[in-house]
C-alpha cells in the first residue's frame, strides 16, 4: 500500500509519518487492512531527518501539475493532502495564497481523478472557514463565511473534495482543524502561531511575543489529537460521513492570559522567558473572525476524540517535545 503526504516535512506531515510507520497498516480504498509498503513525504522543504525502508521524501512545488502527476501515480492507494500556506502569509501574498492553498489542492484531486481506482484523499481544512458573527460555539450547522484568503481556499478546497466523491474519483473526506497547540519548530507566519509560541517559548527559557489581547481566545487541539483524527478520519468508511465529507472537529477554547498562567504552573524548576504583550491590530482582526471554541456533535458521534483540559495539552508538550524543541536553540 502505498501513501502520499504532501506538506510531508512540516510539522503535521512528519508527526503523521511517525505514527503510521509505527502502526504499520491502514483501511485501503477497498475497505480491507493493509500493511503500508511505501510512505511518500512531498514537501518544497528540505528533507526530513526520518530513517524507514519505506519512506521515501520527494521535493517539488505542489502548485506544478506535472510534479504533482508523477507524484501520486497508479500505486497510490491514499492521500493525506497537508500542504498549504499558513494563514497571515496567505493573507499577505494573495496569489501565493491561492497558488498553493487552491491550485495545489486542485492539482492533487485532478492527479488522483486520472488513477485508475479512486484512492482515500484526506484533506485538512480549517476553523478559519468560518467568520463573520459568529455564535459562542461553533457547531455542525454553523455556515461558513470565512474573512481571510486562507480561510477561502479552504471552503473550495472543501467543496472540490466533496464534488470528486460525489463523482466517484475520490473517496475523500475533509477535516476543519482548530488551532493546533503546542506546536514544535518556530513561530511562522500563522495568524494563530502566537497560540504555541508563548507556551513553547518560555518553556525553553526563551521570551515570546503575544500579538493578541489577554482575552482573547482560540479553539485549540493538541498535535495527538490531531494525529489520531486524521487517522481515524481515514480508516472510516464513507457512507459513516453521510450526506457531506466535512467534519469539524472538537476544540476546547483558550484565552491568551490563560495559556500565560498555564505556563507559571507548569515551570516547575526551570527559568522561563517572558511573554511580551505587543498588539498587533492586523493579527487580532484575523484572529477575532475565527470561533472561540467548537463542538461537534458528529464528530463524538463517529468517535473522534477530544482534549480534557490546557494543563494536558502542556504536560504533553513537556514529556514529548520540549527535549526536541531544546535542540531547535
Amino acid at each position: 500500500m502505498k501513501i502520499v503526504i504532501t506538506g510531508g516535512a512540516g510539522f503535521l506531515g512528519k508527526r503523521l509519518a511517525k505514527a503510521l510507520l509505527a502502526r504499520e497498516s491502514l483501511t485501503g480504498p477497498d475497505g480491507v487492512t493493509k500493511k503500508i509498503k511505501e510512505l511518500v513525504l512531498f514537501d518544497i522543504a528540505p528533507g526530513i531527518d526520518l530513517e524507514d525502508d519505506r519512506l521515501r521524501y520527494i521535493s517539488g512545488d505542489i502548485s506544478d501539475s506535472e510534479t504533482v502527476k508523477k507524484l501520486i501515480d497508479e500505486n497510490t492507494a491514499s492521500i493525506f493532502h497537508l500542504a498549504a500556506v499558513v494563514s497571515a502569509q496567505a493573507e499577505e501574498d494573495f496569489d501565493l495564497g491561492f497558488r498553493i492553498n487552491l491550485n495545489g489542492t486542485y492539482h492533487v484531486l485532478e492527479a488522483a481523478r486520472a488513477l485508475p481506482h479512486a484512492p482515500k484523499l484526506l484533506f485538512t481544512s480549517s476553523i478559519a472557514t468560518y467568520g463573520g458573527d459568529l455564535p459562542d460555539v461553533v457547531a455542525d450547522e454553523t455556515a461558513q463565511m470565512p474573512q481571510t484568503s486562507y480561510g477561502t481556499a479552504k471552503v473550495m478546497g472543501e467543496l472540490l473534495v466533496q464534488d470528486y466523491s460525489r463523482k466517484g474519483y475520490i473517496d475523500g473526506r475533509s477535516l476543519r482543524l482548530p488551532t493546533i497547540s503546542v506546536r514544535t519548530g518556530l513561530p511562522n507566519k500563522a495568524a494563530s502561531t502566537w497560540a504555541s509560541s508563548m507556551i513553547r517559548e518560555p518553556l525553553c527559557g526563551r521570551d515570546a511575543i503575544c500579538p493578541v489581547s489577554e482575552t482573547t481566545p482560540m479553539a485549540c487541539m493538541s498535535p495527538t489529537k490531531i494525529i489520531g483524527a486524521l487517522i481515524h478520519a481515514h480508516d472510516l468508511p464513507a457512507d459513516a460521513f453521510g450526506a457531506t465529507r466535512s467534519l469539524l472537529l472538537p476544540g476546547i477554547s483558550i484565552t491568551a492570559g490563560e495559556m500565560a498562567a498555564a505556563v507559571e504552573r507548569h515551570k516547575g524548576n526551570r527559568k522561563i522567558g517572558k511573554i511580551l504583550w505587543q498588539p498587533d491590530p492586523a493579527i487580532q482582526k484575523i484572529v477575532d473572525g475565527w470561533p472561540r471554541a467548537t463542538h461537534s456533535a458528529r464528530a463524538e458521534y463517529l468517535g473522534f476524540e477530544k482534549d480534557n483540559n490546557l494543563d494536558d495539552m502542556i504536560h504533553g508538550f513537556i514529556e514529548e517535545d520540549l527535549e526536541d524543541q531544546l535542540t531547535l536553540y
